[in-house]
Parts: C-alpha cells; sequence; structure tokens
C-alpha cells in the first residue's frame, strides 16, 4: 500500500508541475492543512492543486464561463475509469490526476462552486464534491452515490446547484424528442459491480430507486438537430453547459456526459474521452461525434446555477 501510495503521489506532483507549480509549490502540497473527516480519500499533490486552482482563479479567470474556465485546466490529463471504486466502504474520493467523464464534470463543476461562493480551501472543496456526487449531498454507503445520471441531475437541481436549461426554451425549440426512463442495469447485472457483489443487500435498494424512476419522461435535443444546419437554434446553449448523452438501451439512461463550448459558429464538447485516453476538446463538431455514437439519442443540457 505504501509502494502504492508514493506512486500516486510521484504522478500527482508531475500533474502539479505540468500544471504550472512551482518547485516550492509542489514542496508545499506536504505543508497542505489535511482533511480531518476519515471518510476523504486523496493525496497531498491534489489538495494542493485543488487550492492553487482555486486561488489563481481569482485573477486568472476574469468574465470566462467558470465551468468552462476550470474545464480547460485539466486538458491533457489521463482518462482512467472506476477511479471511485476504492475500498469496501463507500469514501469520497479526490483524485485530481486521473478522471473519467463523470469524475471531470464533477470535479470541475466543484471547483467552480467553490470560485462562485469565494470559497477555496480544500475542505471547501471536498463539501461541494460531496453535495454534488451523493444523494441530497450526504454520504452514506454505496447506495447513496448517484450512479444513474438521471438521478445526478435531479438531485443536484433539487439542491439548487445546477439547472435544466429545457424550460428556458419556448416553446420547445430543438427540444423535439421525449425520452422515457427505464433504468434497471445495475441490479440485473449487480456481479458488474465490485460494491453489490460484495453487498447483496445493497442490491435491492438500489432496484427501488430505479423502479421510483422507471417511466420519467424528460424533453431532449435528438441527434439530428445537432447539425451545423440547426447552429442558430442551439444558441440557448453556452460555454461552460453541462451536457449528458442519451440512451434507450440496455437499462440505461445516459452513455456520456462532458462540457459544451462553441468554436466557429459550432457546437463541440470538452470531456474526459475513453477513445483517446485523455480530457480533451474535440475537434470535431458535437454533431458529428454524435453520428459516430450508434446508441446515442442526443443530449440534455444543465447550467450552473
Amino acid at each position: 500500500m505504501y509502494c502504492k501510495a508514493k506512486i500516486l503521489c510521484i504522478i500527482a506532483s508531475c500533474w502539479l508541475l505540468a500544471a504550472g507549480c512551482s518547485t516550492n509549490e509542489v514542496k508545499a502540497a506536504e505543508k497542505v492543512e489535511p482533511v480531518k473527516e476519515k471518510k476523504v480519500e486523496y493525496d497531498q499533490a491534489d489538495s494542493a492543486l485543488v487550492v492553487k486552482l482555486l486561488r489563481d482563479a481569482k485573477t486568472k479567470r476574469g468574465q470566462e464561463n467558470r465551468i468552462f474556465y476550470f474545464g480547460k485546466q485539466f486538458l491533457g490529463l489521463p482518462y482512467v475509469g472506476h477511479t471511485l471504486e476504492l475500498g469496501d466502504e463507500e469514501h469520497l474520493i479526490v483524485n485530481l490526476h486521473e478522471l473519467d467523464c463523470t469524475t471531470f464534470v464533477e470535479t470541475v463543476l466543484a471547483l467552480s462552486l467553490c470560485d462562485k461562493l469565494n470559497k477555496r480551501t480544500f475542505t471547501d472543496f471536498c463539501n461541494q464534491l460531496r453535495k454534488i456526487r451523493f444523494r441530497n449531498g450526504e454520504m452514506t454507503d454505496y447506495t447513496s452515490r448517484l450512479h444513474y445520471f438521471t438521478w445526478w441531475a435531479e438531485d443536484n437541481e433539487r439542491l439548487g446547484l445546477v439547472e435544466d436549461i429545457c424550460p428556458k426554451v419556448a416553446p420547445w425549440g430543438p427540444y423535439t424528442a421525449v425520452q422515457t426512463v427505464h433504468i434497471n442495469y445495475m441490479s440485473t447485472h449487480p456481479t458488474a459491480y465490485k460494491q453489490l457483489k460484495n453487498h447483496p443487500d445493497f442490491v435491492p435498494v438500489i432496484k427501488q430507486l430505479e423502479d421510483e424512476t422507471d417511466g420519467r419522461k424528460f424533453r431532449y435535443i435528438p441527434k439530428k438537430n445537432l447539425s451545423w444546419k440547426q447552429s442558430s437554434s442551439l444558441g440557448m446553449v453556452q460555454d461552460g453547459d453541462i451536457v449528458a448523452m442519451l440512451t434507450d438501451s440496455d437499462g440505461l439512461d445516459t452513455r456520456h456526459i462532458g462540457i459544451a463550448f462553441w468554436k466557429d459558429g459550432r457546437l463541440h464538447l470538452m470531456h474526459a474521452s475513453s477513445l483517446y485516453k485523455k480530457v480533451l476538446m474535440s475537434k470535431e463538431t458535437f454533431y458529428e461525434y454524435e453520428a459516430k455514437q450508434p446508441k446515442h439519442t442526443g443530449i440534455r443540457v444543465w447550467r450552473m446555477k
């Protein structure tokens, strides 16, 4: 365990240097005040990076959209899946040197909320990340994590952290399709999840939550409405909006999430890509990206409040 932790610390320190920290700032990571809560898993280099990013934003962000600004700070970072599945007990995992599509968006949103509230300590960041990641902002066990994005969106809307932009579009604009949510993948594939495999008593809890969501309907923008010909009708989407790419198969509600941005009058996607194994700003348009995803049906869009 010591060797693994040491290796991760070295990797994170290298990322600090790549992110613009001086050698002294990297060394200062060892002096960052530790989070006292036992259920937070992190290394000191990541906590130092959080503080640096929040401090730098005060002078470097200017008027740029917060989500877009913080998202760009992670460009080039490696894509790594399943970084939240450490140990057997649920912890608040903070990992800024390896991200998947969900942890990328959650990390960026937590930083953005801290910046908005002028909260700039690592503890502040952990508090925001916990609110974002767990039902009602409270971490208990594995079942309290917002595993499906429908759960994530509804909970974060209820807490006032994000808002669905669809109601802002009159009457519906490009929102010409309706998703009927049918989620059951986790309860029907428990052996695919370490925690469900180790704790069979979690499965009926997950199933009950899935059943409570079943049949809910949401308007969304189908893939065809993302084409360049429709760009004028997508003007309500802004740089930094959070986008979920929907699916209608396999007992899931979404396949991927990321951050929208505009370039040369075309909508694009910033995301942690499993294909390219890193965080990037896609050169192809959002429409071109979606056209290559046969299981994607369209998108829903949220904005930080």
